[in-house]
């Protein structure tokens, strides 16, 4: 067998090495009965320069076989074929060889003696997992894809849009893993109905909620009240850390990995406030109040869009207020992590950390890396699309301070907190605006006293006081992008819209911008 064979010949093929061959032509049979083709050789060495012939399959390797062994062959295999799947048949059931071939990262550990069915499902497992997963996920969204459609109107509340979005982040992620393209058309359009009509469900009853007092809603402004507060009663220290710009299903990324040292408690959304931009949103989470409440009651510590300056330099202060309201004294700690060695210093201050009742860890990763990639070309190619996006979190994640930082926290009894000020939504169409000089810079959202655009395209506010924003001026309105939309000015519109289409972007109204995720973690010490 060639290495062009496989080129004319599609059926799987498998090598398979043991000293006693002969005594497995049975096996060997069977398998070419179910479409198999078999190369056998009854040597570790043999083995090796097949391997090293060929491309095949898939590898069953005798662990006792003369001269090189099964573990010092699969050594060498694994050099030459680094993805080739090995899986080891042997009579010893001893533990230490056992770990050995797991360690050199086998793909399954049969004892023999084995049966035919044994070594059928071995095979299935691992070449036609992805095939048979693929076709139980399309089978299960397809299932699922009329009760979702069905589901989704205007008329939900936000309990059941957060039900919603989960189950489409859920069979997004899902068909991640398959090679189906057209069931992902099928989603992705499926998502955009459901933001269509989300976005119909915010604009219709957003004043009304936010101003509802005394409603279940978990918001920006209420989020430590309601969230956090209630764990500051427990005798652990309470870890409140906010990962700027995580989307639902960026956690969802993220959990696979944190799950090795924590539980999941509760894993629930919040609606984030508008804009959903870090200056309105965080500065609510930490005040507990309303941007314009904020504004109000410290006046020297807000800033608006037309001020210089950065708009969230205050947020300890603004927690340190909100805790007295609450009567919490307690001690606590703030901490803002914006570039790679302030995440390093973090990990040594842990220790520290550990005797105060709260402590606030925000992390500034992933709106950074949202703004990269809008302005730097190789940052985009490793975050095109929404997949992309998500592995790139994922694999910061696994290799930052901040991961390195929650490891050593587990290590203790505590309760964690993560959640998020707002996410983010890749934009694609452009909605024309036109406002003078001092209008802001944000491509979701506008205020402005001299703003002219399609009141259809929009979710304006003619009274921004009326949904908690400040005023900048007496005439001053706000507008709010929609579903996938971004504005932009007629000057220079082509250029634009060419760079702008196809960036995460946030301010706006959207799932992936609002709904937000509210996740309490505990030790899987405790």
């Amino acid at each position: 067998m060639g290495l062009n064979s496989r080129y004319y010949n599609m059926k799987p093929q498998i090598l398979w090495a043991d000293d006693e061959i002969d005594l497995l032509k049975p096996h060997i049979i069977f398998l070419e009965g179910k479409g198999y083709e078999v190369t056998s050789v009854n040597s570790g060495r043999d083995a090796i320069d097949a391997v090293n012939k060929s491309d095949f399959d898939l590898v069953f390797l005798d662990e006792n076989m003369p001269g090189i062994s099964g573990l010092d062959a699969l050594a060498q295999i694994k050099q030459l074929r680094p993805n080739m799947p090995v899986i080891m048949i042997t009579k010893n059931e001893e533990e230490h060889i056992m770990e050995e071939a797991i360690g050199s990262k086998i793909a399954d550990y049969l004892i023999k003696p084995v049966n035919p069915n044994q070594i059928l499902l071995s095979i299935k497992k691992n070449l036609d997992e992805k095939r048979l997963v693929s076709q139980r996920t399309t089978q299960g969204y397809q299932r699922e894809f009329m009760q979702i459609g069905m589901s989704v109107s205007d008329k939900l509340s936000f309990q059941e849009w957060k039900d919603v979005y989960k189950k489409l982040v859920y069979w997004e992620m899902e068909l991640d893993e398959t090679n189906e393209e057209g069931m992902k058309e099928v989603l992705e359009t499926q998502k955009s109905d459901a933001n269509r009509s989300f976005c119909k469900f915010i604009t219709q009853n957003y004043s009304d909620l936010v101003n509802q007092k005394n409603d279940e809603l978990i918001w920006s402004h209420n989020l430590f009240r309601k969230a956090v507060n209630p764990l500051l009663d427990d005798d652990v220290p309470v870890y409140f850390i906010l990962l700027d710009n995580l989307r639902f299903d960026q956690w969802r990324a993220i959990s696979e990995i944190i799950n090795e040292n924590y539980r999941t408690d509760s894993e629930d959304l919040y609606l984030s406030i508008l804009p959903t931009t870090t200056q309105y949103c965080r500065n609510a989470i930490f005040s507990g109040m309303m941007p314009l409440e904020i504004e109000n009651a410290f006046p020297d510590m807000w800033s608006n869009d037309e001020d210089e300056g950065g708009k969230n330099l205050y947020e300890k202060e603004f927690l340190h207020e909100q805790l007295k309201r609450l009567r919490r004294d307690i001690k606590f700690s703030y901490t803002k992590i914006t570039h790679l060695e302030a995440g390093k210093s973090l990990v040594d201050q842990i220790n520290n950390m550990k005797n105060n009742k709260l402590n606030v860890i925000v992390y500034n990763f992933v709106d950074s890396f949202s703004h990269a990639r809008t302005d730097v070309n190789i940052v985009r190619e490793l975050a095109d699309d929404e997949a992309a996006y998500r592995n790139v979190t994922a694999t910061w994640f696994k290799h930052s301070p901040l991961w390195e930082v929650l490891q050593k926290i587990s290590e203790k009894p505590c309760k964690i907190i993560i959640t998020t000020d707002h996410g983010s939504t890749r934009v694609k169409d452009a909605v024309r605006v036109i406002g003078d000089k001092n209008v802001n810079t944000n491509l979701r959202y506008k205020q402005g006293k001299n703003l002219t655009y399609n009141y259809k395209d929009v979710y304006e506010v003619k009274n921004p006081r009326s949904v908690g924003l400040p005023l900048l001026h007496l005439s001053s309105l706000f507008i709010f992008a929609k579903e996938n939309d971004f504005f932009a000015y007629p000057n220079n519109y082509n250029y634009y819209v060419n760079y702008y289409k196809n960036t995460f972007q946030h301010g706006g109204i959207s799932m992936e911008e609002m709904c937000c995720p509210l996740i309490t973690l505990s030790p899987k010490i405790q």
